[in-house]
């Protein structure tokens, strides 16, 4: 089982379809989480050392992971997605983008 972690910043839009989307994929467990501390569900050392691959929306994400949880990510693979703030919750765009660049590494 691959424990697969999806971030962006306020996990509202594109985490939270990012783990709905893929978490019936056979061999997978899901999370998400945001970077900012307002964040619908708030990142945090726990999620981190879970994961075996951590997917960020932007570099900003990945900065941020690199310098606030380098001592939590001593397993976890970092891929950036490089997928912009500019979709809804589900939105078939943004499915359709996710299994675009997400599947590869699953």
């Amino acid at each position: 089982m691959k424990n697969v972690l999806f971030v962006c910043s306020q996990n509202k839009l594109r985490s939270p379809t990012a783990e709905q989307v893929f978490s019936d994929w056979p061999g997978v467990e899901t999370a998400s989480a945001g970077t900012n501390n307002d964040a619908e569900n708030p990142l945090a050392s726990e999620l981190v050392e879970w994961a075996d691959i951590i997917f960020v929306m932007e570099r900003t994400h990945r900065t941020k992971l690199q310098t606030r949880y380098r001592a939590a990510m001593k397993k976890a693979r970092l891929i950036c997605l490089d997928i912009p703030d500019d979709y809804q919750f589900m939105e078939p765009a943004l499915v359709e983008l996710l299994k675009a660049k997400v599947a590869r590494y699953l």
